[in-house]
């Protein structure tokens, strides 16, 4: 059987804006020398809504699980559909996400913490 996105119920996780929320997936330390430690996290974002504009705190990796965003980096505009990954560079990059589409989209981030 094909492997299936998780789904989350309305209320799970931290809310971050409104109809944005973020699940802790998990943490561990890194054996990559530049890491000291990687976190897995899911920002599920409901249509219609968006994320604020935030300078990237630590390099990371996206990975579109379900539906797709329009995301603007660094004020360049794209699309990501589920399957799609894209990165961010710590403090040289400025993203802001808002699901345009008419389903729930979740972005997986996998979070790179300076050693």
């Amino acid at each position: 059987t094909p492997a299936a996105a998780q789904t989350y119920g309305p209320d799970e996780g931290k809310e971050l804006a409104p109809g944005v929320r973020e699940v802790a997936l998990g943490e561990r330390a890194s054996n990559i020398k530049a890491y000291a430690m990687v976190k897995l996290r899911d920002v599920v974002i409901q249509p219609g809504a968006k994320t604020p504009d935030n300078v990237m705190k630590n390099d990371m990796l996206c990975h579109m699980t379900e539906g797709e965003l329009s995301v603007v980096q660094n004020e360049k505009k794209f699309t990501v559909k589920k399957g799609e990954v894209w990165t961010c560079a710590k403090a040289d990059t400025t993203e802001g996400t808002q699901n345009t589409s008419s389903a729930v989209a979740i972005m997986r981030i996998i979070d790179l913490m300076s050693a």
